[in-house]
């Protein structure tokens, strides 16, 4: 299976996975529980799943090791970030975009549970500088 037909695949998977536990659950859970469920449910389906992944910052021979920290990482693919809010800061997807530049990453998903449909609240970020970084 090509590269971005694996990355696709996935994204379907896991929006399925953020769909039925929305639907179950429902908005208003912590983001912690949401994020511990949904890594099961995921893993349930035969993927790997990483939880609270660091994300290192090289800049100007500065190194931090543990910058950022994303939610979700699906198969060392897909970036998963996760939010239970009312409503999603312009912030939050250009912190998704940050975190898919720093790990060369194609792909990401941005699910905020606090939305009173799953659809209103997920959104997918592209890394349009990937192409030009190079394939992993």
């Amino acid at each position: 299976m090509e590269h971005q037909d694996r990355i696709e695949a996935l994204a379907a998977i896991v929006i399925d996975c953020g769909y039925h536990l929305h639907r179950s659950l429902g908005p208003g859970l912590l983001e912690s529980a949401y994020e511990l469920i949904l890594a099961k449910v995921i893993e349930g389906r035969g993927l790997q799943v990483s939880r609270q992944v660091s994300i290192p910052i090289t800049y100007d021979g500065v190194v931090i090791d543990n910058a950022f920290r994303a939610d979700l990482l699906i198969e060392n693919t897909l970036l998963v970030e996760l939010k239970s809010s009312e409503r999603i800061a312009p912030a939050h997807a250009k912190q998704v975009l940050t975190y898919l530049r720093l790990m060369n990453l194609p792909l990401g998903l941005l699910m905020n549970f606090g939305q009173p449909t799953f659809k209103s609240g997920l959104q997918r970020i592209a890394n349009d500088y990937f192409g030009q970084i190079g394939k992993r």
